[in-house]
């Protein structure tokens, strides 16, 4: 994800409180008259940051939107609250599985710039206040959206996280892991949807199936210095009805060829699992003839099925 949020002000070192120079080097307005000049946004300490944050908001409102002088004070104000979005960014760096530090950062980032597009100043609301809920909630919904390697409901999402902490709970509590009955019992949830929390939380992370797989010693190459398998070649097997569905394939041109009564009989025997005797009633013949007609149109198929 990239995104620029900043805007250069081509200013002099000392910031005197006169109008600042917007982004481009044009020269300022009567609407930027007055604003303090902030060369370095990013460097200011919090109390300044703060202070100066009040007054470019107050200035924001008089602008109008989409002119070069609203986008300067706009930029400003991102750039001067960056250190909010490294603060509500904290706890989520260096999560197991999570993105890069600077991504987090650029995803806050977003979180703020709603957050300065919604604040209205009269309200008497602290900026922080509103600032710190929406680039912490951008972070969470990015982690909720991008990190997980198969995408599951929501629902699921949130659960897996109920589910972790009480598993964690219980089994400093009981010395072992919480059957679903327990883990139900504890969040007041049924066991099949703590069933289906737990199979969703698999979906967290994934292995490419051509991943080798380690040993037990942590070394890729098992004894011997033979690579190590991929997970593809450790799993799965050969599927037995493959055969019966190439079988099935070449049977199917042969019954088109048997005569009509030899085909009722054995749709009777095979398709509705008739005895021999209820066949003989079926089709008009004795119980002996049409075990004859069996064996003899079974042979026949037999033969030509190997055959070919």
């Amino acid at each position: 994800m990239t995104m620029t949020a900043t805007t250069e002000a081509t200013t002099s070192t000392t910031p005197p409180t006169t109008a600042t120079t917007p982004a481009g080097g044009a020269a300022a307005g009567p609407a930027l008259s007055g604003l303090p000049e902030v060369p370095c946004p990013r460097e200011l300490s919090t109390v300044d940051a703060r202070q100066l944050t009040r007054v470019f908001f107050e200035r924001l409102r008089s602008l109008e939107e989409g002119t070069r002088e609203y986008q300067y004070v706009r930029s400003t104000l991102i750039e001067m609250n960056i250190s909010l979005v490294n603060f509500a960014a904290r706890p989520f760096r260096d999560r197991p599985g999570g993105p890069e530090n600077e991504d987090i950062v650029q995803v806050g980032i977003i979180g703020l710039i709603k957050a300065i597009d919604r604040y209205d100043p009269e309200r008497n609301t602290q900026f922080t206040t509103l600032a710190v809920p929406y680039i912490t909630g951008e972070i969470k919904r990015h982690f909720r959206d991008a990190t997980w390697a198969v995408r599951v409901p929501r629902r699921l999402q949130e659960q897996r996280l109920l589910l972790a902490r009480a598993t964690e709970e219980l089994t400093s509590e009981t010395d072992h892991a919480p059957t679903p009955a327990e883990l139900a019992a504890h969040l007041g949830l049924s066991e099949d949807e703590v069933r289906q929390g737990l199979v969703a939380a698999n979906a967290y992370s994934t292995q490419s199936l051509d991943a080798p797989q380690t040993e037990a010693s942590g070394s890729g190459t098992p004894a011997g210095g033979q690579p190590a398998r991929s997970l593809a070649e450790t799993v799965g097997d050969l599927d037995p009805a493959l055969e019966a569905v190439e079988d099935r394939q070449a049977l199917a041109p042969l019954l088109a060829g048997l005569d009509e009564r030899s085909t009722r009989i054995l749709e009777l025997r095979f398709g509705q699992e008739m005895t021999q005797a209820e066949i003989g009633e079926e089709v008009g013949l004795s119980q002996m003839h049409v075990s004859r007609l069996l064996a003899r149109t079974l042979e026949t198929l037999r033969e030509e099925m190997l055959h070919d």
